[in-house]
């Protein structure tokens, strides 16, 4: 792997620190390819190296004004790609243990006959909508089907975040008591 001296690290780090991209331009090109080849140690797949690296690099560039580094930074950039893939290795095993779980009860629980779709889905969730209480059901749909946050709904209807998240909760409790039967379909778009 390249190497800058402890020096020149000190003044790269400093430059980086006051908005040089000619100092990330460096460390890019010093420290790129033998973080991807580290990182292929542990994945195999090239462009996950790839976007790992440079996902690395992103956070170091929007985090350099407190960036601290308290060993060296080749050091620094190797432990962020080492806890990176242990990251991917995480988010892989879940996926994995979802799509087992899905596989091994939603699957074989829907036949073609059965089978609901989203737009089977779309219908009950407007009619279960009509059942919510207006002031509601305003709340919840300007955070989900507009995806405003709760301060912005909070404004625009001129009540408290807390009302609005109490709103919201609410609405979530009745859809679920109404749409139980499409509870899977449910947790795909996002209504848990």
């Amino acid at each position: 792997m390249g190497k800058l001296d402890k020096q020149q690290e000190y003044f790269v780090l400093s430059a980086l620190k006051q908005d040089s991209k000619e100092a990330f331009s460096l460390l890019f090109q010093t420290y790129y390819t033998d973080l991807v080849l580290f990182c292929g140690n542990f994945i195999k797949d090239k462009d996950s190296c790839e976007d790992i690296v440079q996902s690395i690099f992103l956070k170091l560039w929007n985090e350099r004004k407190n960036i601290q580094i308290e060993t060296s930074l080749k050091s620094y950039l190797l432990k962020a790609v080492r806890n990176s893939c242990f990251d991917e290795f995480r988010h892989l095993e879940i996926v994995r243990q979802y799509e087992t779980e899905y596989e091994n009860t939603v699957l074989d629980s829907y036949d073609t006959e059965n089978y609901v779709l989203y737009s089977d889905l779309h219908d009950h969730l407007r009619h279960a909508l009509e059942q919510v209480p207006e002031l509601y059901r305003e709340a919840f749909e300007l955070n989900r089907f507009e995806g405003l946050k709760y301060r912005e709904i909070a404004e625009k209807l001129n009540v408290s975040e807390r009302t609005v998240e109490v709103r919201v909760s609410k609405t979530l409790e009745l859809l679920r008591k109404y749409l139980k039967d499409f509870f899977m379909l449910l947790l795909s778009i996002g209504i848990p």
